[in-house]
């Protein structure tokens, strides 16, 4: 009974001694530590007060660049595909209204859009390889010889070329009897959906010259993220072997950690393919434009705001490269000089 009354006298004058000194140390304290608290919390208010005017600046302006690109957009792009054809290949999950945003601007710029391939997420499911590599197999042209080294998704890129895009620039826009039981036998694999024009007939798919492959809203994660982007970095240089010029565009999103783009441009693929991490911002859109055309003529380059890019857009063509002599003018005699060749 005595040491139970012990250690109960003792915990109380702890608890005394420590309400005492509290009461102390917040009396003594009280006007020096309200004062600096004061001080603290009316310097933060102030500079969020600042950073909050600051952001709402930043965003007007924002708002106002892009509304004035977007209603210029006809004006920048004018002229710059005149005569091309392009095919849009739209990876799953892309962004409510990109690639019809995309589209849009490549129409203003003279282009011809000879179908829109929708990538299924089957396609790009690493368990569904073995399916792809027969399919590929099975289906590819007589004339098609598959590299030594191609995986499922190089050889699903070939085969899709094929039927999708040509090299030769007096065969883009004309039907290719071929494409058809292609595109079936992929779209009966569930693998992808096409719409040839604004149709949904694809036994008249024409093939087009160039290509662009609209990336995902969101990088990949996970286990298989390097694989699903390499799927679509292998379509698009796919693609681009086949074709006149392709660009793989996406959102700022594309640049970072998971990103097609950022795999892109980790791999030998950019030395062919093109890539744009803006193609969520009007400008952006108009650099596609512009890139596609540095395709054209034989360049290829990164763009953007992202990791690896290290411009936002092309320079702009040369003037001999843009001007075309007119009807009337006099054609210059026959150079004498012997070519290199």
């Amino acid at each position: 009974m005595i040491d139970f009354r012990y250690h109960l006298v003792s915990i109380i004058a702890i608890f005394v001694a420590l309400s005492v000194g509290i009461v102390l140390g917040t009396t003594l304290l009280e006007e020096p530590t309200l004062q600096a608290t004061e001080a603290v919390a009316s310097a933060l208010g102030d500079e969020n007060g600042k950073l909050r005017a600051q952001n709402e600046v930043l965003l007007d302006t924002k708002t106002g660049q892009e509304s004035f690109v977007a209603a210029h957009t006809p004006e920048l792009v004018r002229g710059s595909l005149a005569g091309e054809t392009v095919v849009i290949v739209e990876a799953p999950a892309v962004a409510a209204g990109m690639t019809d945003a995309v589209r849009q601007v490549l129409e203003q710029a003279g282009a011809t859009v000879t179908a829109q391939v929708t990538l299924a997420d089957k396609y790009l499911d690493p368990a569904q390889s073995v399916l792809i590599d027969r399919l590929a197999t099975g289906i590819k042209p007589a004339d098609l010889v598959f590299p030594a080294e191609d995986g499922p998704y190089d050889k699903a890129a070939a085969v899709l070329a094929s039927a999708l895009v040509t090299v030769a620039p007096d065969q883009a826009g004309k039907e290719n009897p071929a494409a058809g039981g292609v595109i079936d036998a992929f779209q009966r694999a569930e693998l992808l959906t096409v719409t040839a024009g604004g149709s949904a007939e694809t036994e008249h798919i024409a093939r087009a010259g160039t290509a662009v492959v609209i990336t995902p809203a969101d990088p990949y994660a996970g286990e298989n993220a390097a694989t699903q982007a390499g799927v679509l970095v292998s379509l698009a240089l796919g693609l681009d072997e086949g074709s006149r010029g392709t660009v793989l565009a996406g959102p700022a999103s594309s640049a970072t950690t998971g990103g097609v783009v950022t795999a892109l441009r980790e791999g030998a693929a950019a030395e062919k393919v093109s890539g744009v991490d803006t193609a969520d911002m009007p400008a952006g859109r108009v650099v596609v434009v512009y890139a596609l055309r540095e395709q054209l003529s034989g360049n290829t380059g990164q763009y953007g705001i992202g990791p690896g890019a290290p411009a936002f857009e092309p320079s702009p063509p040369s003037p001999e490269a843009t001007l075309s002599p007119s009807p009337e003018a006099t054609p210059s005699p026959p150079s004498t000089a012997t070519s290199g060749g």
